[in-house]
């Protein structure tokens, strides 16, 4: 190998330069973790400083035989310089700033000072909305945590859970006590189960002993968990012991003084007061190196009060849901499996009151009828609504049967931002309103034509760029995806549920069973991405008017209104307040998605899916368990699932229209027509004959041969639908009454 001097070395001896350096080697041997190196003084000729370096003598070896010594010197050098820099980066950091290593990484988001954090989470806590014993993030500050009326009072009772399981009553607690439920399903409908009990509470601490993936829980585990804890498994269920370990729904015992102050509730100082960094209050925290909010005024706290009013102001029941484009099977088939699981009265003759303590939810329907990008005509109420008469898919949910519990609503860009007191006089500052991870699309700005003769070059350009990203209307394919959409309505959740609060649904989206008890629970929540630490938000509960909502929109105006989950992950967990955003398991409304990222394959769920595609299309060799099992048999202890997109694959391939029986039959008729319709065109453009083309098995409708082997998505078509005809009953054991 070659030395210093250009001559190869081979021996494997030390080397030295001088007979000193040999000497003091041999007579003073340092540890086998360091290395001594003599470096020569730059004036004093013959002179050397011993500087001692941990590194392992191994390693020095290997490098004094692979390369020069100075080649050796020069890498330790430079490896001494990177670790005093980053000393230095640590030593002259900005007051309140914490250190941050000086290397690429996601810069920090936070606009708040400590003690508006502090604010927001004693805001939080005294409005209810935080029902849970995790503890608030030591960088938030708070020394002496505040009364939670979330949580029982110490001495308040605890009942139906068994006691080594059972929370402890916090000290910290002002709230009443709770009665833990085991639903059970009662003669003569033994065989149904029974639907939550009204003004139920879900414990969600309970919920992430059995479901946290974290804690490396099963999803086939926490869907067993969630069938026994609400009855779901009726006449089919095979344990028999310690059945009160899985009780995670509860009722508040209610007193006479449930409405005075508690009497136990310790002192705390006022919001934002504490001091726990007398030099510098917001030492410790990173912030956002362009802004920082003043100081935050919020309201005050919607202090919980004993009502007997079911239905809570403070906390409606809305389902939210946003759609754009023409109304196809997706949101149809959301809102059927809408009728066919909550408790609407639908059962009932129409107009009956509900039952004392039952609060009914309402579903909204949001509807962008043009691009994202393009602003909305004078007509567009009146077009939206001659649009949905006139839509098969649609005309359905306009039956007066339905008008309590279904609401179309027009969306409106510009009026939802205005109506968001946070930023509804900076968001036209914008540049744009299209950003999602830090990724902005600019609508394009029109050419003007300078004269007439460029009239046809502009028309054809026009009908070029109609499917460009910035002007498409839906999916309709993986290729054409409607991305500007999707950007809009990650924006639209945190708008319409701060606005008006409930919860906000994904369109491809289906709810499996009854979501009182999660109506019942009063703070905010999505869930987990998959394997993932962030948020996945195709379900999201934030109360109306909160002020984790004034902090998610301050903070979102200063990053371009970017409302992509992964980025509000950041923006909470950079404040410290990802606890008020409670984060669920995927399992209890994405029950396969870990399965289809290759985790938990040793245990799967049921079904078992490798890819969401098939949830449209089984594999052969599992194709035999939809029909077979039906509704009943998909993820059964699951709140809802989502099938993530395939908005252009279509739920019933053979039936690919409303198949809702004579009630409904002239918007069947319209469906089918279409149908033909397609396929004629589609058979003359195979034939490269754009004209008419002669296809009598095309010139009236002719019902296909079903085919053999039924997928998921079919099955749960025509469950639905076999509901509505009066066919069947639905989940619970109820008729629909028309």
């Amino acid at each position: 190998m070659p030395f210093h001097n250009g001559k190869p070395r081979l021996s494997p001896l030390p080397s030295y330069t001088n007979a000193v350096e040999e000497k003091q080697h041999l007579t003073q041997r340092g540890s086998a973790w360091t290395t001594a190196f003599y470096v020569p003084f730059p004036l004093r000729p013959g002179k050397r400083l011993k500087i001692v370096l941990p590194i392992p003598q191994s390693i020095s070896a290997v490098t004094s035989s692979q390369m020069s010594r100075r080649k050796a010197v020069l890498c330790i050098a430079l490896l001494f310089l990177t670790w005093v820099g980053f000393g230095f980066t640590a030593w002259f950091k900005r007051p309140g700033e914490t250190w941050r290593p000086p290397l690429p990484g996601p810069p920090s988001t936070l606009v708040f000072r400590r003690a508006d954090l502090q604010k927001i989470w004693e805001w939080e806590i005294a409005s209810g909305h935080y029902p849970s014993a995790g503890e608030i993030p030591a960088k938030v500050g708070i020394t002496v945590p505040p009364p939670n009326p979330g949580l029982p009072s110490a001495g308040e009772p605890i009942v139906g859970r068994p006691k080594s399981l059972s929370m402890k009553s916090a000290p910290i607690g002002s709230g009443p006590g709770r009665q833990y439920l085991s639903p059970k399903s009662e003669p003569p409908n033994m065989h149904f189960p029974p639907r939550p009990p009204p003004g139920g509470m879900v414990d969600l601490d309970v919920v992430m002993e059995h479901c946290n993936f974290a804690t490396n829980k099963y999803v086939r585990d926490c869907l067993e968990f969630m069938r026994i804890g609400t009855g779901i498994d009726a006449d089919k269920r095979f344990r028999r012991d310690n059945l009160e370990r899985y009780n995670f729904i509860y009722n508040e015992i209610k007193d006479k003084n449930a409405s005075s102050p508690p009497k136990n509730a310790p002192n705390v100082p006022p919001a934002g007061a504490h001091n726990k960094y007398p030099d510098d209050p917001d030492e410790g925290l990173s912030f956002n190196s362009k802004y920082t909010e003043p100081a935050l005024q919020l309201p005050p706290p919607r202090v919980p009060t004993a009502s007997n009013d079911a239905c809570n102001p403070d906390h409606p029941r809305i389902f939210h849901m946003y759609w754009t484009g023409a109304f196809t099977d997706k949101p149809y088939m959301a809102l059927m499996s809408y009728l066919f699981t909550q408790n609407l009265g639908l059962s009932e003759e129409l107009g009956k009151a509900p039952p004392p303590g039952l609060c009914r939810p309402e579903f909204w329907l949001w509807i962008s009828p043009g691009p994202a990008a393009a602003p909305l005509s004078k007509t567009a109420l009146k077009d939206m609504f001659e649009g949905l008469k006139n839509s098969p898919w649609a005309s359905p949910f306009l039956h007066p049967r339905f008008k309590d519990v279904i609401k179309f609503k027009l969306w409106n860009t510009t009026e939802q931002l205005d109506g968001i007191p946070e930023i509804k006089d900076e968001w036209r500052g914008l540049e744009s309103l299209f950003n999602s991870g830090g990724v902005v699309y600019k609508p394009k700005k029109p050419a003007a034509n300078s004269n007439s003769n460029n009239s046809t070059t502009t028309t054809a350009k026009i009908k070029k760029d109609g499917n460009d990203v910035m002007n498409r209307v839906g999916s309709g394919s993986a290729q054409e995806y409607d991305r500007m959409s999707t950007i809009v309505s990650d924006m639209a959740r945190f708008v319409l549920c701060h606005r008006f609060g409930g919860i906000y649904l994904d369109a491809d989206t289906l709810l499996l069973r009854d979501w009182e008890e999660l109506w019942g629970y009063k703070g905010a929540f999505a869930y987990r991405w998959s394997r993932l630490e962030e948020y996945n938000t195709a379900v999201l509960r934030l109360n109306r008017g909160s002020a984790l909502g004034t902090f998610l929109f301050r903070t979102a105006l200063h990053k371009g209104l970017d409302f992509h989950p992964m980025t509000i992950w950041q923006y909470v967990k950079d404040a410290g307040l990802n606890g008020l955003l409670f984060r669920l398991p995927d399992a209890l409304f994405d029950s396969a998605w870990l399965n289809t990222e290759d985790y938990q394959r040793d245990r799967p769920a049921f079904p078992f899916f490798t890819e969401f595609g098939q949830f449209f299309e089984s594999p052969k060799q599992d194709s035999a368990g939809p029909n077979m099992l039906g509704f009943e048999g998909f993820f059964r202890g699951a709140y809802s699932y989502h099938y993530h997109n395939s908005w252009w694959v279509p739920f019933d391939r053979t039936r690919n229209y409303p198949d809702l029986g004579s009630r409904f039959a002239a918007g069947e008729k319209l469906a089918k027509e279409e149908l033909l319709r397609k396929a004629r065109e589609a058979l003359a453009q195979k034939d490269g004959d754009h004209k008419a083309v002669h296809a009598p098995h095309l010139e009236r409708w002719s019902q296909d041969e079903d085919q053999p082997d039924l997928s998921w998505a079919t099955v749960m078509k025509r469950t639905f639908e076999a509901f509505i005809r009066g066919e069947r009953s639905n989940v619970y054991g109820e008729y629909i009454k028309w």
